[in-house]
């Protein structure tokens, strides 16, 4: 399936706040609460694009927010794949969760983050890891959680970056995201 097919099939609209369903169309980012947003939709495309997730992958959403990437991933893998979206607000993970229900599916979700640790260790590898918030620089525990084929598409100090398991990466322009929590 092409991203454009994905977002034809996954409606923004689901993911907004009420207040921000009217500007579902703007190419921009909108809010979610919490001073987190639910990203520019060229954005998104973007970053799916260089991620290039296939039928069947095992896919890693950080910062899920919304969960509209989260749903977009499930579209992108198909019903024999799976995605676990990550969230660190917690009535985000709420909102997300409520959002990815509305459709049907049951090999995603999204589950609460923990603090002091960067994406789902226990549960690598990934066969891609998508990453919506900016850390300063790449973090290295996550690239361990990506399998031998794997990539990650992630913003590091303002540019984006497909990064391949071996820790070769690429650059594809200049982005502005919130940013990846530190570790405490």
């Amino acid at each position: 399936m092409k991203v454009s097919e994905a977002f034809a099939a996954v409606d923004r609209r689901e993911f907004l706040l009420p207040e921000h369903v009217e500007h579902y169309g703007v190419d921009a980012p909108l809010s979610i609460g919490h001073g987190q947003t639910n990203s520019q939709p060229r954005t998104v495309a973007d970053m799916l694009t260089l991620l290039d997730v296939r039928p069947g992958h095992r896919v890693l959403d950080i910062g899920a927010g919304s969960g509209w990437s989260t749903a977009l991933l499930a579209t992108l893998t198909g019903p024999e794949g799976a995605v676990l979206g990550v969230e660190l607000v917690p009535e985000l993970v709420t909102f997300g969760s409520a959002n990815l229900a509305k459709f049907d599916f049951p090999h995603a979700s999204i589950r609460q983050a923990t603090d002091d640790v960067y994406g789902l260790p226990a549960e690598a590898p990934f066969d891609r890891i998508l990453v919506s918030a900016q850390p300063r620089e790449l973090p290295e525990e996550l690239v361990e959680q990506l399998h031998p084929d794997g990539v990650m598409v992630i913003p590091v100090a303002g540019t984006m970056l497909r990064v391949l398991a071996d820790g070769s990466a690429t650059r594809h322009g200049l982005y502005r995201f919130v940013p990846l929590k530190p570790r405490r």
